[in-house]
This record gives C-alpha cells, sequence and structure tokens, in this order.
C-alpha cells in the first residue's frame, strides 16, 4: 500500500463568500448541506432548502451550475412532493465514469423519524428533474439513513451515510456514520461503523461524515458532530482519519482530537461541509453556517 499526509481544508470564516442565501430570516430557515463537484472545468454545487418546522421543513434540492465557484445559476430543482416526502434533507451530486449524472436524495417518510435516500439518474443535468427514483437505501423499521457520501475509485464505490436509530421517538436524532460498498453505486453492501460518538466529547450524541479525501492508502473525513440532542441542526465540524484495508475498501476512522469548529454566531452551527479539488491544485470548500439571525447561509472558502 502507498500513503500520503492530507490535510483537510478547514473554514476560517473571515474569508468567506456567502454562495447561496436561506428563504428567510429566522431559525429553521437555512440554505445548505452542500455537495459539490467540477466536471470539465465547472462546478456544480447540490443543496437543500428548508423553511421552519410547522412552514414546510426541507422544501426542495437544487443543482446549480458556475464557472467560477462563487456566482452560481440553479438549473434543476427536485421537490420534497416529487418523493412523496415529508422533508428532503443533503443530496449527493455525482458525475459517473460513463458521463450520467446521478442524485442521490434524502427522503423523510411522513408520520415517522424514518429516512431513506433515494437515487435520480439521467445522461444530462437537466434529465434529473424529471427521473424516476428510485430507493437505493431503504433503511428499514429499525433505522433511517440520509445524507450520504460517495467516493469512486479503482475498487468501486464507496460511500459513507449517517444512520439513525428509530427504537425511540426522542432519541432518534442520535446517529452513527456507516460505511458501504458498491460495484455499481446502486446496489449497496454495508460493512461496518465508520465513525461513532465519543462518551463525554464535543460529538458524544452523533457523528455525520461530510466530505472525504482519499490520498493514497489514507483517507481523512471532515464530520459534523453534536454532543447532545439540544444540539440538533447546529453541529460543528471536526476531522477524523482511517486507511485502506488489503481489499480496496475503508477501515474505521479516527476522530482527531481537536476542539470543533463552529459559526461565530449563536448557536455555533458550521456543518455539512464539502471539499472539491480544483485543476490547478487548489481545493474550495462548502458549507452550511449560522448566520446572526439563526437563519443558515451558505458559503465558500478557496484554498
Amino acid at each position: 500500500m502507498t500513503t500520503g499526509i492530507s490535510i483537510m481544508p478547514l473554514p476560517r470564516w473571515d474569508d468567506s463568500t456567502v454562495v447561496v442565501e436561506p428563504p428567510g430570516e429566522e431559525p429553521g430557515a437555512w440554505a445548505g448541506a452542500p455537495s459539490s463537484i467540477v466536471v470539465d472545468g465547472r462546478f456544480y454545487l447540490a443543496y437543500r432548502l428548508r423553511l421552519p418546522i410547522g412552514e414546510g421543513r426541507g422544501i426542495a434540492n437544487v443543482i446549480a451550475a458556475s464557472d467560477d465557484g462563487v456566482s452560481f445559476t440553479p438549473v434543476v430543482e427536485v421537490t420534497k412532493e416529487q418523493f412523496g416526502a415529508e422533508s428532503l434533507e443533503r443530496p449527493a451530486i455525482v458525475h459517473t465514469p460513463d458521463g450520467r449524472w446521478r442524485l442521490y436524495v434524502s427522503a423523510a417518510t411522513p408520520g415517522t423519524k424514518h429516512w431513506r435516500v433515494e437515487l435520480l439518474e439521467a445522461a444530462t443535468l437537466a434529465g434529473l428533474a424529471t427521473a424516476t427514483p428510485r430507493t437505493v437505501l431503504a433503511g428499514d423499521d429499525t433505522v433511517g439513513v440520509k445524507d450520504p457520501v460517495l467516493h469512486h475509485d479503482e475498487h468501486g464505490w464507496h460511500l459513507w451515510a449517517s444512520v439513525h436509530p428509530l427504537e425511540s421517538w426522542d432519541d432518534a436524532d442520535r446517529m452513527t456514520t456507516e460505511y458501504a460498498t458498491s460495484p455499481d453505486g446502486v446496489h449497496w453492501t454495508w460493512r461496518g461503523t465508520a465513525l461513532a460518538g465519543r462518551p463525554g466529547q464535543w460529538d458524544a450524541r452523533g457523528v455525520r461524515v461530510s466530505s472525504v479525501q482519499v490520498t493514497g492508502d489514507e483517507i481523512t473525513v471532515a464530520y459534523d458532530g453534536r454532543a447532545t440532542a439540544g444540539e440538533n441542526w447546529e453541529e460543528r465540524t471536526g476531522v477524523a482519519r482511517g486507511k485502506r484495508l488489503a481489499d480496496g475498501s475503508f477501515g474505521r476512522l479516527t476522530a482527531e482530537d481537536r476542539e470543533p469548529l463552529g459559526s461565530p454566531h449563536e448557536p455555533n452551527g458550521l456543518r455539512y461541509l464539502s471539499l472539491v479539488a480544483l485543476p490547478d491544485g487548489r481545493q474550495r470548500v462548502y458549507y452550511e453556517a449560522t448566520r446572526a439571525d439563526g437563519a443558515h447561509d451558505l458559503r465558500t472558502e478557496l484554498f
């Protein structure tokens, strides 16, 4: 195996630019949960728009395009009604090796705490708007699955998703990150827990991998974490690391012992960091963060 040292670029806040404003100016109004890629020199950003509970929750996933990574034009929008969902959460946008477009959508089952992941696939980006969804990560009566992060390499498809136990309504906010592999990005085999909260730490209540960076056989991830149920929706960002195994899959991740990154505005949410490598060797990060009025906007920084 080969190894390499990977440095995860982390938000500095003062150098950030707002990319998408939220659809409201109050807590619970969010633009964020981004997923970003670069294809043929253009930036593509998938993100979620949300209103407060009782006013619609996660109303839509949007895909926007940009030439500079800052000024985006919406191209595709899918709504929660298209999935029969009570709410939508973080999407994952993928351009496959054979040139097809995919959008993995996190959909909430009405009247429950259950989540599932649906896949839209089309030959063109615009075609995703009318593609027929198919369930690729169903969850079950005991767990909900959402917020997938994908990576493709010579060993196949890899996925990290946040999994929520459903045995208790009041405790369904708890989460671990589970890891799966696939030959095609559609049919998945769960391989085990990649990352779990640490008792007594800032991430004790739950963790969610948000971005994956692979250098040789080393993997570095950004992840969201929270210590209590009261910090739900206002997670902060940490870093974890792991290694590739002999069979080409990735092993369990170990969190770095460091203070989490948060917004300077109470209650300090800074989450869903998405990293994209640029053709010139630089990197750009996108993330969702709490602003002064309590809403969340979608920001970017260049490294």
